[in-house]
Order: structure tokens, then sequence, then C-alpha cells
């Protein structure tokens, strides 16, 4: 009983201590025991050569399903896996190169001239975004600018179509390729020469890489005029998850470790590019 009694009081003092350190470097506490959540509030911008940027869109979720729309939710839509899966990528970004990002993590919307502030975003479940008129032609211009968007997590036919429905009115003559392991970006960083799917974490008890029809992982981009990939689009899989769950001894480092790689090569080339 003495063991069980001081076990517990180990695990109790971590979890204080684990609590107090989120809620210091800005996360809000959302709930009590199993399932407790933290969402972060970004705190102020400091001068930063890069900054991670999630964007924060409309969701049409009519287009999947019936829950109408949604701007600010807590883990659904734009926010999925964050701040998480965006937290431990900043800390890799810092650990695995030399990019200057002292900033803590950022949200952008697509209302404000702020997002030609961040030279790379970040955007996943993007089968239920949805923009005005006047977001398309922000996002539009915000690319041609020289700035780079990275989608993550969406799954099968139906999931694709919803996507380019709301590409098509950010680039209405966007051409989408297939890209090729010998690409530029796979090697500005690491030699990435073998690409795999990476799943979800629901891979741990199914062992099933794959959601809806999405069998066959999509590594495809949108280039500029000049050749300069301005969206790389991540199809069928879910990078997100594995980032998030890289700390997780029954989530496969391999695909974790695959998905580090691909978003450090994404980030590189996008500052170089």
């Amino acid at each position: 009983m003495k063991v069980a009694r001081l076990v517990f009081a180990v695990f109790l003092m971590f979890s204080l201590s684990l609590g107090l350190a989120l809620q210091r470097e800005g996360y809000q506490d959302y709930g009590q025991g199993y399932g407790r959540r933290y969402y972060y509030e970004p705190g102020p911008n400091v001068p930063s050569e890069f900054y991670w940027s999630r964007l924060r869109y409309t969701s049409d979720y009519a287009s999947g399903s019936s829950y109408g729309f949604h701007r600010y939710g807590g883990g659904g839509g734009w926010s999925r896996d964050y701040p998480k899966a965006d937290n431990d990528c900043l800390i890799a970004l810092r650990r695995l190169t030399h990019i200057n990002s002292p900033s803590p993590l950022n949200v952008v919307d697509l209302d404000s001239d702020h997002i030609f502030d961040y030279p790379w975003i970040y955007a996943v479940q993007v089968n239920t975004w949805t923009f005005t008129e006047e977001e398309a032609k922000r996002l539009h211009d915000y690319l041609l600018k020289g700035g780079f968007l990275m989608v993550d997590d969406f799954h099968g036919t139906d999931d694709w179509e919803h996507f380019m429905a709301g590409m098509r009115m950010v680039l209405p003559d966007a051409t989408v390729e297939d890209l090729k392991d010998a690409d530029e970006i796979y090697h500005v960083l690491y030699d990435i020469n073998e690409k795999f799917q990476i799943p979800s974490e629901v891979y741990v008890n199914t062992g099933r890489t794959y959601e809806k029809d999405g069998y066959v992982p999509k590594w495809r981009a949108i280039r500029n005029d000049h050749g300069r990939i301005m969206v790389a689009i991540c199809a069928n899989m879910h990078l997100g998850d594995a980032w998030e769950w890289a700390d997780s001894p029954q989530y496969p480092e391999k695909f974790s470790g695959l998905a580090f790689r691909i978003v450090l090569n994404y980030i590189m080339y996008a500052m170089t590019h």
C-alpha cells in the first residue's frame, strides 16, 4: 500500500507540474481528469524569421455532414490537433534547424492583412473550408506574393472535391501535380527518397492507414508560373496526428519520423524559394 501511495503521489506531482508548465506557456485548461485538453492562446509575436502559423477559416460542415457552419471550434475544423501537433513541430524546428523562430504559435485569419506578415501557413481538414470572395482574394494574393500553404488531414474522393472547390475560388486556373521523389522540396534539408501513407492515431487500434476511400497517399502541389511550389498538398494522410502522437509508444516512430522530415523540408523550401 505504501508503494501504491508513493506511485500515486509521484504521478499527481507530475500532472500538476505539467499543468502549471502548460499554463505558463499560454495553455488554458479546459476539462478535468481523463480527456483533459489544453487550448493554446497565442501570445504576442516577437521579432522572428519564422512564425508557425495555423490557418483559421470558416468551416461548411454541410459539405460533408449536417453540422452547418462553424468558425471557432475546439478539436475540429481548422483547429484539429491544435495546439500540440503545431507545438511539437515548432520544437523540432528549433532543435533541428538554424531557422530563427522564438515566437509562439500563431493563428492566421483570412479577414486580416496580417496574413502577409507570415511566410508559411498550415491548414487541416480543408475539405470543410469555405471562403467569402474577399477571403479568397486575400489568400490568392498571399500565395502569389510568395506565401506558402501546406494542407493536411483530408481523405478520399469527396473530401478532394470539396477541397478543390475552395481552391478554385483562390486559384481558378491552378494546376495540381503529383510531386516526385526527385523534386527539390524533398532534398532541401533531408533527402527523402521514400514516402508512404502517414495515418491518424486510429492506426493504433485498427492497423488501418487509410480513411474513407483514401487508400493511396497523394503528395501533390500547386506551383506559380515560375515553378515555385505555393501549395503543398498532403491528401489521404494525417501528418498532424503523427506529430501530435510522436511521444506515444503505441504510435509507430516510422510515421512520426517521416512526418517531421516532410514538414521541416516544406518549411525550409518555403523560406528559401
